[in-house]
């Protein structure tokens, strides 16, 4: 039996994946949280397998979330279940440590077939994802895309500035100086062709960081 922990910050997703998982013979919902840093409070005292897991998550994001439960709780496979843009994080929480990436629009036989496939010790990747890693391992050429030229911790620092967070609160959720985030912002306006923070803001929102 798969023991399934959610995350996701709407109360009627976590609700309705469990009503959803009830009578299966092979996946049980183990626990729901709403925010990032809960979910470490549950691991405390209760086990999981995998872990179900939004991006876009209050108190600590998806991808910082990720990071720490890949060096805090190795043996947990996390499965990415989001509804932000899979060429924006898709690969950036691969290589953060995530055995997939599914978006929300996906059907309950692909969501069920992730979960068991994860839990395997196999990646989930979408058949366009896939697609994007064999073409990038046999072409290494010049993406047209901004955002595939930023770092896992660049998509970071650059959701936490949409989100209107100071210098200071960026530095104390990832856990970095304030010094080390200023640098982060140079060098998001660098490869985001920005001259300043209200551009890369902007920037962001519009292409729905």
């Amino acid at each position: 039996m798969i023991k399934l922990l959610v995350v996701d910050n709407h109360p009627i997703v976590r609700k309705g994946i469990e009503l959803l998982f009830l009578s299966s013979p092979n996946i049980k919902v183990v626990g729901g949280v709403g925010n990032g840093e809960a979910i470490f409070e549950f691991l405390r005292y209760n086990p999981a397998d995998v872990i179900l897991c939004e991006v876009d998550l209050p108190k600590l994001n998806g991808i910082t979330a990720l990071r720490r439960l890949t060096k805090e709780f190795p043996n947990i496979k996390v499965l990415m279940f989001t509804s932000q843009p899979e060429e924006i994080y898709a690969l950036n929480t691969i290589k953060a440590g995530a055995a997939g990436y599914l978006s929300k629009t996906a059907n309950i036989i692909t969501l069920k077939e992730a979960i068991t496939k994860v839990s395997q010790g196999e990646t989930f990747l979408s058949p366009n994802l896939n697609e994007q890693l064999t073409y990038r391992r046999k072409i290494n050429r010049r993406s047209g895309s901004f955002y595939k030229k930023l770092s896992t911790r660049e998509i970071e620092v650059l959701k936490l500035l949409s989100a209107g967070k100071k210098n200071k609160e960026i530095a104390q959720e990832l856990e970095i100086n304030e010094k080390t985030v200023s640098t982060y912002k140079s060098r998001l306006m660098k490869k985001l062709d920005v001259n300043n923070i209200v551009d890369l803001v902007n920037r962001a929102k519009l292409l729905d960081v």
